[in-house]
C-alpha cells in the first residue's frame, strides 16, 4: 500500500499524452491505486524504452499511450504516476524495446503488448472455455483491496494434525448432481462446507486458481473439446482465476475466493494453494509471447547455450527461479497470498525446479528454498515440495528444508500401493512408510513432520479406479493412451472396469476401506483426493488433464450409492483425530511399550521376510490429557487368505478390542483375546484399554 501521508505532496509534474504525470513509488511492483491516480512500476535488466498502454474495457486498442521519459528510470525499474485515472475505467499492458539477439536470449519486440508480471487481475478470462479472441494482447486491471476480513484468524493447526483435501475448484462442484447454486466455482466450493465439516477434513488443497487459459491449445477429439482443464500452465502468478467466480469482480477481483477462504477458517478448516512456479503458460520458442519473454526472456527462464528453453517441466519451459530478479518475484508473490488472501499453505508443483541453478544443475542450498524457509511473513505458512521434477531430478527424502519444508512423499503411495495389492518384497518398506518413513526422514534433520503421506492424488487413478483397472485407459486424451504413467501399482481385483460380480465389488469396497485405515493410521500428514470418500471414477484414465466434462467432474450421485465408504471414511477420520499416538511420538507409556514396533503373525520380530504378506505396527504413548496410556494395533493383511494373528500381550487388567474391521460391513468394538483372525486382504484397528474404562464406549456402537 501507498502511505497516505505521502499523497499531500504528490504534484503532477510532467504531462504525457494528456495525463498529468510524476515518476512513481520504484519499489513497489505493478500497478497501484494511490490517492488521486494510480502508480504502475515495471522493470527490466535488459529493456532500452517502456510504454505504458491504456485500453477502455473489452477494446483490444489502447486510447492512450505513455512513454516513459528517460528521467523516470532508475536503474532498470520504469516507475510513473498517472493522476486523475480511475481503476474502474481502464485496462493497462506495456510495451517494451531492447536488443534482439535470441542465440542469447534477447528477443525484446516493440509491437507486443506485454501483461505486467505483477498484474493483480487479468482481463478477458472471466467466462470459461471461451477462447481470447479480441487478439493476442493479455491486458490487466488495478485491483482495489478493501475486502474486509473482520477479526478472522487462521486456524494454525499443526502439521500432523492436518487432513488434506486435494480438488480441483471446477470440477468438484460443475456436475449437475452437486446440487449448487453456483456450480464450478468459489461459491459452489463454499456452497458444500457443511459437507466437508461432516466429512472431518480440515485443509482443501485447490489445484491451481492463479489465472490460466484452459483455452491454451484447446482442441476436439471425438465429438469433445479438451481444454488445459487442470491448470497447470500460469499466466499470472499474482492474479486469482477469474472463471472460478460466480460473477465478474471488476477492479474486485478476488473477492469471492477471500470470502471462502474467510468462511473456511472460521470454520477450522485451512486453504493451501497448489502452486506452479515451474513454468509458463508461453511455452517454448514455439509458444505464445506475452508476458515475461518480453519483459526479460534470458532472465525469467533457464536457456540453453544456444538460447533454446531447458524443458525440465514438461511444458515446454523453465522458470528461472534461483536468478535474483526470479527469486524476489515468487517470495514477493507468497507474501501478497499470505498478507492479502491469507493463504495457509501451499503445494510447489515440481518443486526441484526450484533448486535448479541458472545452468540447470541441481543446487545443495538454493537461495530461493531457504528464502521461502525463513521468510518472516511465511513464518506460519506450511510449505510442501513436489519434490521431484521432468527433467529427472527425484529427491523425495531429499529435498533441501532447512526442517521447513515437507514433501510428497511419492514412496508412500508406490511402496503401500504395492504392498496393500500383495507384491512381494514390500513388507518392511510399507512398516516404514507407515512409521513416517524414517528411513527418509531423519527426525533429527527433518522433524516429525516431513512428509506428507498420499495413496491417490489428482495426477492418477482414483482411489475407486485403483482397484477397479490393471491399465490406464487414457484414449479419451487424444494420444492413442501414450500419455500418463504406466507404473500404477494397481489392481482391478479381476474384472477390468465396471462389473456386475458382488464378489468382486465387495473385494474393491474392502481393498478401499484398507488404503483409507491405512493411510489414517500412519505417522505423517495425511492427503487423499476429493470423491475418494465415495468411489469417484475417472473411469481408467490417469491423466485427465484435458478432461472438462464427466470423465474430471465429481458424480455426486455415488454418495448415496457408496454411503458405506463416505460414512467409513467419516469414522477413520474421527479415529484418527481421537488419538494423538497415531500422530506423533508422546510420552512413554507406562507398561513398557516401545513408541513404535513391528508384528508378525506373531508379535515382537526383529524384521520382515521377503514372502511376508502381514505386518503389524503398535503405536504406544501416554495422551498429554488423559490419565492411561494411548496403544494403538494396526493389522494389515495383504494376503489373499484369513491368517490368525497372536496379539502383544497386555497386563492384567487390560484387554485388546478391535475398532474396526474392513473384512466386516459393520464396525462393532468388540472385546477380544490373545489371538484375532485377519480375514484375507483386510486391515484391523486395535485399542488396548482397561477393561473397565472401555466398558461405558462399547455399548452397541456401531459406523
Amino acid at each position: 500500500m501507498i502511505p497516505t501521508q505521502y499523497s499531500i505532496h504528490l504534484v503532477p509534474l510532467d504531462t504525457i499524452s494528456g495525463f498529468e504525470v510524476r515518476p512513481g513509488f520504484y519499489e513497489i511492483n505493478g500497478a497501484t491505486a494511490i490517492p488521486g491516480g494510480v502508480n504502475f512500476t515495471i522493470h527490466s535488466h535488459g529493456a532500452t524504452s517502456c510504454e505504458l498502454l491504456l485500453f477502455r474495457r473489452e477494446i483490444d486498442e489502447p486510447f492512450a499511450i505513455l512513454p516513459f521519459p528517460e528521467h523516470y528510470k532508475v536503474g532498470n525499474v520504469y516507475s510513473m504516476i498517472v493522476f486523475k485515472l480511475h481503476i474502474e475505467d481502464f485496462e493497462y499492458a506495456y510495451r517494451l524495446d531492447g536488443p534482439y539477439n535470441p542465440k542469447k536470449g534477447l528477443i525484446f519486440d516493440k509491437t507486443k503488448y506485454l501483461l505486467d508480471p505483477y498484474a493483480k487481475a487479468v482481463t478477458g478470462q472471466s467466462q470459461w472455455g471461451v477462447s481470447h479472441s479480441r487478439g493476442q494482447h493479455y491486458k490487466a486491471r488495478v485491483v482495489k483491496d478493501d475486502f474486509d476480513w473482520g477479526k478472522c484468524k487462521q486456524p494454525l493447526i499443526a502439521m500432523d494434525e492436518l487432513i488434506i483435501y486435494e480438488m480441483h475448484v471446477r470440477g468438484f462442484t460443475i456436475h449437475p448432481s452437486s446440487g449448487v447454486k453456483f456450480p464450478g466455482t468459489f461459491d459452489g466450493l463454499l456452497e458444500k462446507l457443511p459437507y466437508l465439516k461432516e466429512l472431518g477434513v480440515n485443509v482443501v488443497e485447490l489445484m491451481p486458481i492463479f489465472e490460466f487459459d484452459e483455452t491454451m491449445e484447446a482442441r476436439e477429439y471425438n465429438g469433445k473439446n479438451l481444454y488445459n482443464y487442470w491448470g497447470y500452465n500460469t499466466v499470472s502468478f499474482f492474479s486469482p482465476n477469474t472463471s472460478y467466480t460466480a460473477s465478474t469482480e471488476y477492479n474486485r477481483e478476488g473477492n469471492e475466493l477471500k470470502k471462502l477462504i474467510k468462511t473456511f477458517n472460521e470454520n477450522g478448516i485451512e486453504v493451501f494453494l497448489d502452486v506452479v512456479f515451474n513454468h509458463t503458460a508461453e511455452g517454448n520458442e514455439k509458444g505464445p509471447f506475452f508476458s515475461f519473454k518480453g519483459v526479460d526472456n534470458n532472465i525469467y527462464y533457464l536457456l540453453t547455450p544456444e538460447g533454446f528453453y531447458y524443458n525440465f517441466s514438461g511444458c515446454g519451459n523453465t522458470l528461472n527461479c534461483n536468478h535474483p530478479i526470479v527469486q524476489q518475484m515468487i517470495l514477493e508473490c507468497m507474501r501478497y497470498w499470505v498478507i492479502t488472501y491469507h493463504i495457509d499453505g501451499f503445494r510447489f508443483d515440481l518443486a526441484s525446479i526450484l533448486g535448479r541453478n541458472e545452468d540447470g544443475s541441481p543446487m545443495k542450498q538454493p537461495p530461493l528454498l531457504q528464502s521461502l524457509a525463513f521468510d518472516p511473513i511465511l513464518g506460519n505458512v506450511k510449505l510442501i515440495a513436489e519434490a521431484w521434477d521432468a527433467g529427472g531430478l527425484y529427491q523425495v527424502g531429499s529435498f533441501p528444508s532447512w526442517n521447513r519444508w515437507a514433501e510428497w512423499n511419492g514412496k508412500y503411495r508406490d511402496d503401500i500401493r504395492r504392498f496393500l495389492k500383495g507384491d512381494d518384497g514390500l513388507a518392511t518398506a510399507a512398516a516404514h512408510r507407515i512409521s513416517g518413513s524414517p528411513d527418509l526422514y531423519d527426525p533429527n534433520i527433518r522433524g516429525a513432520n516431513a512428509s506428507v503421506n498420499f495413496i491417490t492424488c489428482h495426477d492418477g487413478f482414483t482411489l475407486y479406479d485403483l482397484y477397479s483397472y490393471n491399465e490406464k485407459h487414457n484414449e479419451a486424451n487424444g494420444w492413442e493412451n501414450t500419455d500418463g504413467t504406466s507404473d500404477n501399482y494397481s489392481w482391478n481385483c479381476g474384472v477390468e472396469g465396471d462389473t456386475d460380480n458382488i464378489e468382486i465389488i465387495h473385494l474393491r469396497k474392502r481393498m478401499i476401506k484398507n488404503a483409507c485405515v491405512t493411510l489414517l493410521c500412519s505417522r505423517g500428514t495425511p492427503m487423499f483426493l476429493a470423491g475418494d470418500e465415495f468411489c469417484n471414477t475417472q473411469f481408467g484414465n490417469n491423466n485427465p488433464y484435458c478432461q472438462d466434462n464427466e470423465i474430471s467432474w465429481l458424480d455426486w450421485s455415488l454418495l448415496e450409492k457408496n454411503r458405506e465408504i463416505f460414512e467409513f471414511f467419516k469414522y477413520m477420520i474421527q479415529l484418527r483425530k481421537s488419538h494423538e499416538i497415531i500422530r506423533h511420538k508422546c510420552a512413554s507409556c507406562s507398561i513398557g511399550f516401545p513408541d513404535i514396533s513391528y508384528h508378525g503373525v506373531t508379535p515382537w520380530i526383529e524384521e520382515f521376510s521377503y514372502i511376508d504378506k502381514y505386518i503389524g505396527i503398535m503405536f504406544a504413548g501416554k495422551r498429554i490429557d488423559q490419565p492411561e496410556d494411548d496403544i494403538i494395533y494396526l493389522a494389515i493383511n495383504a494376503y489373499w487368505e484369513g491368517l490368525e494373528i497372536t496379539l502383544p500381550e497386555l497386563p492384567m487388567g487390560m484387554s485388546w478390542y478391535i475398532v474396526c474391521n474392513t473384512y466386516l460391513e459393520e464396525q462393532k468394538k468388540v472385546r477380544v483375546g490373545k489371538t484375532i483372525l485377519a480375514g484375507e486382504r483386510s486391515v484391523l484397528v486395535l485399542i488396548a484399554q482397561s477393561n473397565t474404562s472401555m466398558q461405558e464406549n462399547i455399548k452397541s456402537e456401531t459406523l
